[in-house]
């Protein structure tokens, strides 16, 4: 039986925008300019479009983890119209409220996570979560930290030292700006600490301490995260947020867990099948994944696939 009791509070924390309001849309437009199509990657559809994924991913949480204390969603000036905001355990943050007034306007998610830890009242314990990643079983607090109360750190592969250059290498080559914003976060752990950590995030729902997060943003790589923040859109010279839990384990204050598809399953929008990778592995976390390889045929099939498999409404709703 799964033990619903944490010994220690944790919260839950969103990013999510409604890329569909109009109002949202036409700021972007008039500050991106001639730049709109500069980095199909950066400013594709896939960064901002909503699916309506947050409703069934709350609903997941509340199935699956009902120790969760308080769900923080911060977003940009929005509220997701569907939200009960009278349920005590929801909290609204504006961005406004975390990143510097310089950072403004930002349509760069990677820079906005680097001041999660300023979030007011958030617990020293808390998970994070994109609005497309979902529990799909009953799991325990120690699912995500350990007996020491440090984050367990899940990581998608390890490679043996000799692959370790020839990663870093293709790292660097490789033209996908989130990959080279990871690459980022490793090399300074290494300069920082002597520890190169050739593993990728698995993508899903990740959990940090406070303190730590703060630690890393305010003191250790201050310098480096601030150069950037100014980002306004997603850029290869972003730090990704797995800088936090690499130094977690450099630290000595986080475990890392290479996991595989039955833990942590990542589902490519694009794919044709969603609910294959859920019968075949039936994970404990997925994701769905847009990208900008995915179309708007593929985003249509998103919402009756999860209400399928999360039909009963949460207390979140209205």
């Amino acid at each position: 039986m799964i033990n619903h009791t944490a010994q220690f509070d944790i919260d839950l924390v969103y990013l999510w925008v409604d890329g569909n309001d109009a109002e949202w849309i036409a700021d972007k437009k008039q500050f991106l300019g001639e730049n709109a199509n500069l980095n199909t990657e950066a400013t594709s559809v896939a960064r901002n479009a909503d699916n309506n994924e947050l409703i069934y991913s709350l609903r997941s949480a509340e199935k699956f983890a009902p120790w969760i204390r308080k769900i923080f969603i911060v977003t940009d000036g929005q509220k997701p119209k569907w939200l009960n905001l009278q349920n005590n355990k929801i909290h609204i943050v504006d961005i406004r409220e975390l990143i510097p007034a310089r950072a403004l306007p930002c349509y760069n998610s990677v820079i906005i996570e680097h001041f999660l830890y300023r979030i007011p009242g958030l617990s020293e314990h808390f998970l994070y979560a994109n609005d497309d990643m979902f529990f799909n079983k009953e799991v325990s607090p120690d699912f995500f930290f350990t007996k020491e109360a440090f984050p367990v750190v899940r990581l998608q592969r390890s490679y043996t030292n000799k692959w370790i250059n020839k990663w870093r290498k293709a790292l660097k080559i490789h033209t996908n700006i989130y990959r080279k914003t990871i690459e980022k976060a490793a090399s300074l752990i290494d300069e920082r600490f002597g520890k190169y950590y050739a593993a990728t995030p698995h993508h899903n729902i990740d959990s940090y301490l406070k303190l730590d997060y703060q630690r890393v943003a305010e003191q250790v790589f201050r310098q480096e995260i601030d150069s950037t923040i100014t980002h306004h859109l997603r850029s290869e010279h972003d730090i990704q947020r797995i800088i936090y839990l690499y130094y977690a384990l450099a630290a000595g204050r986080g475990k890392a867990r290479y996991v595989n598809r039955r833990e942590s399953c990542r589902i490519r929008l694009h794919k044709p099948d969603f609910m294959y990778y859920i019968h075949k592995y039936q994970p404990a976390l997925f994701c769905l994944n847009d990208n900008h390889h995915a179309s708007d045929v593929d985003r249509r099939r998103v919402e009756p696939f999860l209400k399928n498999l999360f039909p009963e409404k949460s207390s979140f709703e209205r």
